[in-house]
């Protein structure tokens, strides 16, 4: 079920209402059913995938924390990874890698049938995967006791605010949270609704309205010039971001207005002076997932330079296969931890560069000129992500400073209508955030009389309304 849906907004209301009616005891048991349904929304039979994944590691938690050998205890961990994780591969990666072997085989002059499995991606898969997983480690390395209640713990991995884009919530964080009673509170369900509000805001005015453009030139990037090229290029930087981050805030909104504490899982990206910054700041969840589960194990920075090194280039690049079964996805991972990488190496000298020149550590100058390389750095990562395959990819790279006509620009209607509009909701966001990093915007709300207050919020979304775009556009990250 799409949250920008008719659906939803009937679904959402109803859980809430029934959540809070019914008795404690049987909260839990609503929880799981409502987040079925929601899930049951796209391919019902895609359930019985969640189920197996479900029982593996809800069976291997609870024999991880009796068996006492150390020996048999890291055997059922491996045995639990590899089940769920072969589920994963099935769905997402067979086609990826077969055709892959396939294509090298064909270089050395083998020719080979390629095996093919034609199924669809099951929504969300990469994410609950990795919540489910996170949970065996957990309980293996003795930070999580095993959940014995089967309701609780089905409950944690599809709770539907979270289920199919995250964030990918540790089970330290959320598992108990479903043990707690939630008494509904007038402030916490108007602070989540309004969270949810800004979430609609980002997807539906200012993602999916950049998406029209995107789509466009992205579908077919030999059509258009460098201007175009590098508009689109910007304009996706902004989509990705407000779709995956409204998708965001529409969950953490949704688990509030229930009672629910999820984890914030961005805080204004584009604002980073440094690649390792920014990958602080956007989809914290799972960055810090990959940290804690394969960045930390490959030894970190506890270790040589040159292993150093390669712990970063192999994290990032997992990542981005974690992405999409595609090599834009891999060589856009890989190309992210090159920019860590190259920054690291190269920070003193660049400290010393700006030192020479005058520029402290604190000047607006050398700020500004940092946050523009970080953005631009990003921006150009955007393109591999972004692009349907490399051959793509290297012709927007190659033509990005070529035939800069703004008179074609100018005449094009389409995107004359969009561009007044998508940059209005651009500023529009970035307002929104300065202002909620330098005041507290509830605070202050809180402070205005009931009816002016409410007057702003009705305001806000009739603005929602007015310029939002309408086809239930599927969020980004959905197919991850």
């Amino acid at each position: 079920m799409l949250f920008n849906s008719i659906e939803f907004a009937i679904f959402f209301p109803i859980a809430v209402t029934v959540y809070f009616l019914i008795a404690q005891r049987w909260r839990v048991h609503w929880l799981l059913a409502a987040s079925c349904v929601f899930y049951m929304a796209f391919i019902p039979v895609y359930i019985l995938i969640l189920v197996v994944t479900i029982l593996i590691d809800y069976v291997a938690g609870i024999y991880l924390e009796r068996v006492q050998d150390p020996a048999k205890k890291k055997l059922l961990l491996w045995v639990s990874i590899l089940s769920t994780c072969t589920v994963l591969f099935i769905f997402k990666y067979f086609d990826f890698f077969t055709g892959s072997f396939v294509g090298f085989a064909a270089l050395l002059g083998w020719h080979l049938p390629r095996p093919v499995i034609a199924i669809i991606l099951p929504i969300g898969l990469s994410f609950h995967t990795f919540q489910s997983l996170s949970y065996v480690v957990e309980v293996y390395r003795g930070n999580q006791k095993a959940e014995h209640n089967f309701i609780v713990y089905a409950t944690y991995v599809m709770f539907f605010p979270q289920l199919v884009a995250g964030p990918i919530e540790r089970p330290q964080n959320l598992l108990h949270q479903f043990w707690e009673r939630h008494s509904f509170d007038y402030v916490r369900v108007t602070s989540g609704l309004r969270r949810m509000a800004w979430g609609f805001f980002k997807k539906i005015v200012v993602a999916d309205r950049l998406a029209l453009y995107v789509n466009d030139v992205y579908g077919a990037p030999q059509n258009f010039n460098g201007l175009q090229l590098t508009l689109a290029t910007f304009f996706f930087a902004y989509q990705i971001y407000c779709d995956f981050s409204g998708y965001s805030d529409i969950a953490l909104g949704a688990a509030e207005v229930l009672g629910f504490r999820l984890m914030e899982n961005f805080r204004t990206p584009y604002y980073s002076l440094s690649i390792s910054e920014f990958w602080r700041r956007w989809h914290i969840s799972l960055s810090t997932w990959f940290k804690d589960y394969l960045y930390i194990p490959l030894g970190g920075n506890r270790v040589s330079k040159s292993r150093h090194i390669l712990n970063l280039l192999i994290t990032f690049t997992v990542s981005g296969l974690w992405h999409g079964a595609n090599w834009t996805y891999v060589i856009w991972g890989f190309l992210n931890g090159l920019y860590l990488v190259v920054g690291w190496l190269t920070k003193d000298w660049r400290t010393r560069i700006f030192d020479s020149i005058g520029l402290k550590e604190s000047s607006f100058v050398r700020k500004s000129l940092m946050l523009l390389s970080t953005f631009t750095l990003t921006c150009v990562a955007w393109i591999v992500f972004r692009a349907k395959n490399m051959s793509d990819a290297m012709y927007v790279f190659t033509h990005l400073t070529k035939g800069w006509n703004f008179h074609q620009i100018a005449t094009e209607q389409f995107l004359l209508r969009q561009l007044p509009v998508a940059f209005a909701a651009i500023l529009a966001l970035e307002m929104g955030q300065l202002l909620s990093n330098r005041i507290s915007v509830p605070g202050v709300l809180q402070k205005l009389p009931v009816g002016g207050r409410w007057a702003l919020y009705a305001g806000f979304v009739m603005a929602v309304v007015m310029f939002g775009v309408y086809k239930q556009a599927q969020f980004i990250y959905f197919q991850f």
